[in-house]
């Protein structure tokens, strides 16, 4: 039996930009990868710029393992150039 002391946290928290064609329904295409795995964003926040949309959404807490899965989901969203991520560990406090 193995034993996992890894000091990482199981949550990260994690930016997403993205920079995409402006269209009617990219908004809500983009929050369909939180969507499906029950996960509600606490930021969401874009813009428009000639012909680029910026989009930048971001969680506080999500679960590590699945991090890639959501990146891999929104680089697939029709119409999207350009994915970066900016995530860190999260540290959970106990009161």
């Amino acid at each position: 039996m193995s034993v996992d002391m890894t000091p990482e946290s199981p949550f990260v928290f994690v930016r997403f930009l993205i920079d995409a064609d402006p269209s009617p329904g990219l908004l809500s295409r983009l929050l369909q990868p939180y969507a499906k795995r029950d996960l509600v964003p606490d930021r969401m926040w874009s813009h428009r710029s000639g012909d680029t949309m910026h989009v930048e959404i971001a969680m506080e807490e999500m679960p590590a393992e699945i991090v890639h899965l959501v990146e891999g989901n929104l680089s697939q969203v029709v119409g999207v150039r350009c994915v970066t991520r900016v995530a860190q560990s999260c540290l959970r406090q106990v009161a």
